[in-house]
């Protein structure tokens, strides 16, 4: 077993991390590539990126923006800058070829991590909350600490492309801040949120499990427990048997349910696949201490149990691919649905092939069709409010530009 298992593992190089970590296996990363050549943005792409953009407030942040029939409901936060949204409007416009440097929306997305960064600054050392912006659509759909998971996964996709030190040093700050309340408040089965906390609390979970892995891919030494437990709790939610999801935190939405799960798997052996150089070596170098080697096998083989998990999520998510009911989720598009085709996206895209192909063309055309004049897409219910909604239909329309570990 132990031999098949090495063998069976991909080489990869290891990288130095930004910050000391405690983890067993140093942070490493590995080199990334966008798995399948990018078209050029389509019309309607910009016509989306343009309406996002004149959405921006002047504080930097976005607010939910228009809520179709439901705008004002329950006292909910509407017309105020808030950090999910943000933070989902900006990411759109990292994956459209921007960043805080250069690109088309440079100015953009640095007055959001201005936003982002000073809602952080004044948030308090503990708990999870990173705002005091509360009772947003998203929050009370999705999950109450959703803001903090959004702005982990933007932070730690822009650290690096700061245009200057002191913006740099700002935003590592800000990460540090948000990674330290993310790891300290982990409950010990994986989760941040119970599955009642919010109607499709997954969705939002999801989130936090990419922004971790996001993070340790690009350097960040994250706690080798919190990506560890994390790992675990994705694992658990397939059944390698009947390929079953569990569908807690879902609201019933098979969607909901397989979408975060494949997203968390997919992230997770992105991670590892920075990681298993550094393990291999470990097992096989006669100078290592036997507690040491039985710790780095012990690791492989969870490297190994979560990549055919992911191959048992794919295959299940492939075959349900032509049933509509499926695909339409709650029976209508809502944010919900957005951000999970964007999931099921960024896990068939890094597989590449027909799969990925009949994915991307589907959804193309099923987006480009609800598209509003505008250059909007508006959700028919829960989250409802444009930036969201919009933030996250261009993001799946530019599936092809998310970047992904290399083999």
């Amino acid at each position: 077993m132990r031999a098949l298992v090495i063998t069976a593992l991909a080489l990869l190089l290891v990288h130095s991390s930004i910050r000391a970590g405690d983890s067993t296996t140093p942070s490493t990363t590995a080199p990334t590539t966008k798995p399948v050549e990018a078209k050029p943005l389509s019309q309607h792409v910009k016509k989306g990126l343009d309406w996002l953009a004149k959405q921006q407030q002047a504080d930097g942040g976005w607010n939910q923006g228009e809520s179709s029939a439901d705008k004002g409901r329950s006292g909910e936060i509407i017309d105020k800058s808030n950090v999910a949204d943000t933070c989902m409007a900006a990411l759109t416009f990292v994956r459209s070829g921007s960043t805080p440097s250069k690109g088309d929306h440079a100015e953009n997305v640095l007055k959001a991590l201005d936003f982002v960064c000073g809602q952080i600054e004044k948030s308090s050392q503990e708990g999870l909350f990173i705002t005091d912006i509360k009772g947003t659509r998203v929050q009370t759909k999705i999950g109450q600490y959703v803001d903090t998971f959004a702005v982990a996964l933007l932070l730690a996709e822009v650290k690096d492309t700061m245009p200057d030190d002191a913006g740099r040093k700002r935003v590592i700050a800000a990460l540090d801040k948000v990674m330290d309340k993310i790891e300290k408040n982990q409950k010990e089965d994986g989760r941040w949120v119970d599955a009642n906390d919010g109607w499709a609390g997954a969705l939002s979970q999801s989130i936090g499990h990419k922004a971790i892995n996001k993070a340790a891919q690009s350097g960040y030494a994250v706690k080798d427990k919190v990506l560890t437990r994390s790992e675990r709790f994705a694992n658990s939610g397939i059944s390698a048997g009947d390929g079953s999801v569990a569908m807690g935190g879902s609201a019933g939405i098979e969607l909901y349910a397989r979408a975060s799960n494949i997203q968390a798997l997919k992230e997770s052996d992105a991670t590892n696949r920075g990681r298993e150089e550094k393990l291999r070596a470990i097992v096989a170098s006669p100078a290592s201490q036997p507690a040491q080697a039985k710790e780095a096998m012990m690791q492989l083989e969870q490297i190994a149990e979560t990549r055919a998990q992911l191959a048992v999520a794919e295959d299940v998510v492939v075959k349900r691919l032509d049933d509509k009911q499926f695909v339409a989720g709650f029976g209508n598009n809502g944010g919900e649905e957005f951000l999970s085709y964007m999931n099921i996206g960024e896990a068939l895209v890094a597989k590449a092939g027909a799969e990925w192909e009949k994915w991307d063309q589907s959804m193309t055309e099923n987006l480009n069709r609800v598209q509003n004049e505008d250059g909007s897409w508006s959700g028919h219910h829960c989250i409802t409010g444009r930036t969201f909604c919009t933030s996250a239909a261009l993001m799946t329309l530019m599936t092809d530009r998310a970047v992904t570990m290399t083999n």
